[in-house]
């Protein structure tokens, strides 16, 4: 896969680099680019990631920090079993403990919650730092969660470093999860709290507790694209007939239109209606009015011709 010119693997931590000087140089320097792309794409681009960590893995298997950066794109990419087996690997070539959060969680990707509280109640647990304990707990209450436990995970969650006012990097992700499992068991007022604090804590973005908050309050985000599109429909529109015309305003015109057109479609029908039911045609009614003109002209004869009798009878 191409990397790009500017990597040159320098960018690695030094222990990592360390762990790379057991192969030879030009090897090494391969294995140290292609685990660079692995943590530039990892969060982008998950499989771009994937792909650079099975070329490291294939150049140098036997080190434990290519099995490690293997396991966590094969994580990202949700490839759970896969990234367990790497894991595991990485962990019995240096023999820490701190790949064991994240290997419980691989626990719960594949459907074993059961497993995964099993591994939160191992003595490794106790050997993990406090970052590594916050997020045992996180997966504990996660595999709660998963088996319908909810109000045991938001007791799981309930911990000294949840109370605690310090911030630390793991402090946003602890306060989203227990605001999220309150959320869940009905309880709002509780959830927005925790939303909040999450909001404050959350120093590099690493939650959506900002727009989770802002979905309880009842807040609604314009896209400012669809807003800018809109915007330069209305000005084409106002550039040809010289006024600014508002595509509501043009629907409304074109519904009052077809209203009409309707409208008196309807009137025409009703007017056919009535005259079906007394059984007439429209043509009909025109020589019943010839018919009546005949009879009052006759009639207005019989008139004069009585007149004139009456006026012989007098005389």
């Amino acid at each position: 896969m191409p990397i790009p010119e500017e990597v040159t693997g320098d960018e690695l931590d030094k222990d990592v680099k360390q762990e790379l000087q057991s192969l030879p140089k030009t090897l090494a320097e391969d294995v140290a680019r292609n685990l660079v792309m692995v943590a530039r794409l990892i969060d982008e681009d998950p499989e771009g990631a994937y792909g650079y960590s099975r070329v490291a893995l294939r150049l140098a298997s036997r080190v434990a920090a290519v099995r490690e950066a293997a396991g966590f794109a094969a994580y990202a990419n949700q490839k759970y079993s896969e990234a367990l087996a790497e894991f595991r690997a990485a962990r019995r070539m240096t023999g820490n403990v701190e790949l064991w959060p994240v290997m419980a969680d691989c626990e719960r990707g594949m459907g074993r919650p059961e497993k995964a509280l099993d591994m939160a109640g191992a003595p490794d647990v106790q050997k993990l730092d406090k970052a590594g304990q916050v997020e045992m707990r996180l997966v504990a209450a996660g595999a709660r969660r998963d088996m319908g436990q909810l109000d045991a995970a938001i007791v799981t969650l309930q911990s000294p470093e949840l109370a605690s006012s310090a911030v630390h990097p793991w402090t946003a992700r602890l306060r989203y999860a227990y605001a999220d499992a309150l959320l869940e068991a009905g309880r709002e007022s509780e959830a927005r709290e925790w939303f909040a604090k999450a909001v404050e804590s959350d120093r590099d973005g690493s939650t959506d507790a900002s727009d989770r908050l802002a979905e309880l309050d009842g807040v609604e985000f314009v896209d400012a694209l669809d807003e800018d599109a809109a915007d330069e429909g209305e000005q084409a529109l106002g550039s040809v007939t010289g006024v600014p015309v508002a595509a509501e305003d043009t629907e409304d015109a074109e519904e009052r239109d077809e209203r009409r057109t309707e409208g008196d479609h309807e009137e025409r029908d009703q007017d056919d209606d009535v005259a079906d039911d007394f059984g007439l045609e429209e043509h009909e009614g025109h020589e019943d009015d010839e018919i009546d003109e005949d009879d009052a002209d006759h009639a207005d004869r019989e008139d004069v011709d009585r007149k004139k009798s009456g006026d012989d009878d007098q005389v």
